[in-house]
């Protein structure tokens, strides 16, 4: 049953950082399961530019916050900026989840793991298909990782190419399996498409407010493709109405999502959310607000 459990001054507090930061749908989740647990934990959201990252760790560490998720755009200019990283973090070169332990701020990268267990949940099948990866950013770098060891090639969009050119160095170094490295354009993607099975959405376009766009013109798209978009407010995307009209199979980010907050969660609490009622819950909150 689920305990209500005043804020005093013993109640844990737990944030995520990024910017912008509205469209999050993290403090539903979190506070849903400390409250679920009964567990005296809150947890809120910063918007923290840029320009304030470096203060901002100095400051959740000083405020002893226990724990903490990064999004957009922090996840890769945080590695530098705390005291411990694990290895699949390390690989992956992007982190959104840290846990303060014993003065020291520890970096792990759930996205990985999160977004893989979304796309076999879906009845997607991984192993040896060709994959495309819209963007070159932490969450791009994740799934990515995630993925190296079962798929047969990759081809990565991206519009600018130093970042995607390290991708995919650091690709090769995991398995030196075949990646490609296109620009993104329709042009480009339209060449490629006609023999990608999976098609995955890394980058922000089509999130909240910019609900409208999508990230890959749909006269492009065909019915064989397994599309998987990692923006999850609004749980169906432009992206995701197009394909579903023409056919194909899609999964949303609103799972990954639940996944890598569960893993975040059970690190931090040595306690195992129920992920059973939590979409529910969300689309429940999103249809009121």
């Amino acid at each position: 049953m689920e305990k209500h459990i005043p804020i005093s001054a013993k109640t844990r507090i737990f944030c995520i950082i990024g910017h912008p930061i509205t469209h999050s749908f993290s403090p539903f989740i979190h506070n849903y399961w400390f409250k679920e647990l009964g567990l005296d934990f809150k947890y809120l959201a910063f918007d923290v530019h840029p320009d304030q990252l470096k203060q901002s760790i100095k400051g959740i560490k000083a405020l002893n916050i226990k724990g903490f998720n990064v999004t957009i755009p922090h996840k890769e200019a945080i590695l530098n900026l705390i005291d411990k990283v694990d290895v699949l973090a390390q690989e992956i070169g992007a982190i959104n989840a840290i846990k303060l332990e014993e003065g020291d701020l520890i970096g792990r990268n759930t996205d990985a793991l999160g977004g893989k267990k979304a796309l076999l949940d879906a009845g997607c099948k991984i192993k040896d298909k060709k994959v495309l990866i819209l963007g070159a950013g932490g969450a791009a770098r994740a799934i990515s990782f995630a993925l190296i060891e079962d798929i047969d090639s990759l081809v990565i969009a991206n519009r600018t190419s130093e970042r995607v050119r390290i991708l995919a160095g650091d690709l090769i170094k995991k398995k030196n399996n075949e990646i490609k490295i296109i620009n993104f354009n329709t042009q480009s993607l339209k060449k490629e498409l006609g023999d990608i099975d999976i098609l995955i959405n890394t980058t922000p376009i089509g999130m909240y407010p910019n609900i409208n766009k999508s990230p890959i013109s749909k006269e492009i798209l065909h019915s064989d493709l397994f599309i998987f978009d990692l923006v999850y407010n609004p749980i169906e995307t432009q992206l995701l109405k197009e394909a579903n009209l023409i056919g194909c199979k899609s999964q949303g980010g609103l799972d990954m999502l639940i996944n890598q907050g569960a893993l975040a969660f059970e690190w931090w609490t040595n306690k195992k959310p129920s992920i059973d009622k939590i979409k529910d819950k969300i689309i429940e909150n999103m249809m009121r607000n």
